[in-house]
């Protein structure tokens, strides 16, 4: 049986954050992909099958490459349940704006 991995946990990781920015541009061979960081191939390819694994990249065989592309249907799952938490960072920084401003007031 194959475990089904997190995405969340997969984007906790800043290297497999960095690779989705870069797929988020273009799609990339794993070796294009590698050619941006400072790391050894290996451990990119398991950054990309970790990925591939959370199904927030694909890969498409052309030739004798593999082209990886950033999943954008995943990546909106985890925007959307991000979204709550913005909200709630919104309306709290609205009332400390508010607030603010009712101090400013007070003071002149």
């Amino acid at each position: 049986m194959k475990l089904r991995r997190d995405p969340f946990q997969a984007i906790a990781d800043p290297t497999r954050r960095a690779i989705l920015v870069l797929l988020a541009v273009q799609t990339m061979t794993a070796g294009a992909i590698a050619d941006n960081f400072n790391v050894a191939r290996p451990t990119i390819s398991k950054h990309i099958q970790i990925l591939n694994e959370c199904e927030l990249i694909t890969s498409n065989q052309k030739g004798r490459e593999i082209f990886y592309e950033l999943k954008v249907d995943k990546m909106k799952e985890i925007d959307k349940w991000l979204t709550q938490f913005r909200k709630m960072w919104e309306d709290r920084y609205n009332q400390l704006d508010t607030l603010i401003s009712i101090i400013q007031t007070k003071e002149k």
